[in-house]
């Protein structure tokens, strides 16, 4: 999965400033605090309604000062996260509301924690086509643009082959920043496919896997379809109205999640996107994207680590689905962690901190509960 970007110069130029900055926090309240860096990728699209095009890919870090200032060896110690088909990476695990922030979660403990939007979401480079709500799925092209319409770009903007492009030049970025040879990738929903397919083909550059309601199928096409880019619409929107709806469905106890927490998420999303956010009553915008390989015959080679995590009531990405993942998957180490009281926006809600310490504990040990591989529940007292 061949990709091209030229972040190398700007990553050692980064690194001195910020660890200039991050020296002089570190002294002054003895590294405690946890720093949030912005970083911009270039690099150059394989997408193909922007190929050749330089991209910025939007990078977001989260480290305590301490351990940037003082840190020499971060092996073992960096961790990337990767969104899924909706939410930008930002948005879905560093949410600003007060212990829901995953990526502050690992920060605390001693990890230099990314995230990253693929292009065509949240602060990374949007095609321009995404500026024309005509692209828009068709259920939603009139309430957007005023009345019926003719999409300019009827196909899927997105697809997988360049997602996993794009996730290699930042994994490559990050590696160069921190004098790593490899990183720990974590995916949520189409983020199963895009970093668990870009640890199949890069094995040498991701240690450890922890996948949250991973968007699996078993018998997926192994091959893009033809033509590429495929038929169908750009992008898909999602309002405030839709995104209650949609998490309430999932609601299989009381109390599962917090509406201030929500309207946090919410505030945030449109705040990634404020083009979106003046149509109709504020719309996030994705890419909708054509998704291939990350099948049975990908996952039976993948030897990486893995977590995987499910929550009972998902109904986006089912549980049986997560299930089959960890059936085909290869590697000798994997764990399937079946959470109660949780849908597919675990990291969100009240059971949240049994993900996060899996996760964590993963990540320092290979390990939950202190088991390697075998399958767990909690969240059900």
């Amino acid at each position: 999965m061949p990709h091209r970007s030229n972040a190398a110069v700007p990553a050692r130029l980064a690194a001195s400033a910020i660890l200039a900055a991050a020296a002089a926090a570190a002294n002054a309240e003895d590294g405690a605090d946890i720093l949030s860096i912005d970083h911009y990728v270039r690099h150059e699209s394989t997408l193909p309604a922007a190929r050749g095009e330089t991209v910025q890919l939007y990078v977001r870090e989260r480290v305590r000062s301490g351990v940037v200032a003082r840190t020499a060896d971060f092996t073992g110690r960096v961790a990337l996260f990767v969104h899924g088909a909706g939410t930008p990476a930002e948005v879905a695990f560093d949410v600003p509301y007060e212990g829901y922030s995953w990526m502050a979660y690992l920060a605390a403990a001693g990890f230099d924690v990314f995230s990253m939007d693929v292009t065509g979401y949240g602060r990374s480079t949007r095609p321009s086509v995404m500026n024309d709500p005509c692209n828009a799925a068709p259920e939603q092209r009139a309430a957007l643009a005023g009345g019926d319409c003719e999409p300019s770009y009827p196909h899927d903007l997105g697809n997988i082959a360049s997602d996993w492009d794009d996730i290699g030049a930042v994994v490559d970025y990050v590696r160069a920043l921190r004098g790593v040879d490899s990183v720990a990738l974590l995916g949520w929903s189409l983020g199963g496919p895009r970093a668990g397919g870009f640890a199949a083909g890069n094995p040498e550059k991701v240690s450890r896997l922890v996948l949250l309601a991973p968007a699996y199928d078993r018998g997926r096409a192994g091959q893009a379809p033809d033509p590429l880019p495929a038929q169908g619409h750009a992008m898909t929107t999602q309002s405030h109205a839709d995104f209650i709806a949609n998490w309430d469905r999932q609601a299989g106890c009381a109390d599962q999640y917090d509406p201030r927490a929500a309207a946090s998420v919410w505030s945030e999303m449109l705040a990634s996107d404020p083009v979106g956010a003046t149509w109709g009553p504020g719309v996030r915008r994705a890419p909708r994207t054509t998704v291939w390989g990350w099948n049975r015959a990908m996952a039976e080679r993948t030897r990486t680590p893995m977590l995987i995590v499910q929550g009972i009531h998902d109904a986006q990405v089912t549980p049986d689905r997560a299930l089959a993942l960890y059936e085909d998957l290869g590697s000798p180490s994997k764990v399937y962690l079946d959470v109660g009281c949780a849908s597919h926006n675990l990291m969100w809600e009240r059971n949240r901190e049994l993900l996060f310490r899996a996760s964590l504990e993963w990540l320092q040990q290979g390990t939950v509960d202190g088991a390697q591989t075998g399958m767990l529940r909690k969240g059900y007292e």
